[in-house]
């Protein structure tokens, strides 16, 4: 996918917040590290550095939501992330974000972490981020 697929894919996904930019893909892809599977309906963005993965960004289209896209785009990912070499994964996921929190958990996703006020909320209080890992091996 191009930079401004990926773009305007994520500015679907998480409308009405800002999507990440074309430009901000484009630098990210730059990294041999750092790699997208997916389509133009669900993608899953990683980094695998030194044995370890980060999900970057998992972004599904609003009309192709809870029709497995994500679950096979966490599939892709990890079986990328193993191919570089990663044994294990990492990505950090709003704490309100209750079917993000429920996808990650049915894939065997853990919380090992959090970051306290990590999503800004506009005019309400900050978010906590929370870290989860996940073996792929």
């Amino acid at each position: 996918m191009t930079p401004e697929a990926l773009a305007a894919l994520h500015a679907r996904a998480f409308a009405p917040a800002r999507g990440w930019r074309a430009a901000e893909f484009a630098a990210l892809l730059e990294s041999p590290h750092v790699f997208a599977v997916g389509d133009t309906r669900a993608v899953a963005l990683g980094r695998v550095a030194a044995g370890e993965a980060e999900l970057l960004t998992l972004a599904t289209d609003p009309d192709h939501r809870r029709c497995g896209r994500a679950r096979a785009c966490l599939a892709a990912f990890a079986a990328e992330a193993r191919a570089r070499g990663a044994t294990e994964a990492f990505l950090e996921v709003a704490a309100d974000n209750a079917a993000a929190r429920a996808l990650y958990a049915a894939d065997g996703w853990t919380e090992t972490g959090r970051r306290p006020g990590y999503y800004p909320r506009g005019e309400h209080p900050a978010v906590d981020a929370l870290v989860l890992a996940r073996r792929l091996t």
